[in-house]
């Protein structure tokens, strides 16, 4: 359903890929992407997506949805996109 809302398109759950992204040494992300076949959107065919606890207390869920496009080739690389944004968007 997430990436259906986010993206505006039909998903088919294709399968579910374990990630655990490292740098310098400390994990920075572990857990499971759902990836999705989609239709109705003109660029992606695939998409990608999880959810984590965030807000205060991590109380509350997050839903992230990434599109297949370059440079997201793969469950890895979309969290890695999502990672680099998150960061940069704390920075601002």
């Amino acid at each position: 359903m997430a990436v259906e809302h986010l993206h505006g398109c039909s998903a088919r759950h294709v399968e579910s890929v374990p990630v655990h992204e490292v740098f310098k040494g400390q994990t920075v992300w572990d857990g499971t992407v759902e990836v999705f076949e989609i239709t109705g959107h003109p660029k992606a065919k695939r998409a990608y997506g999880w959810s984590h606890a965030s807000g205060s207390g991590d109380q509350d869920e997050r839903f992230v949805a990434v599109l297949e496009i370059p440079p997201v080739d793969s469950a890895l690389t979309a969290v890695r996109v999502s990672l680099v944004k998150e960061i940069r968007s704390k920075k601002k």
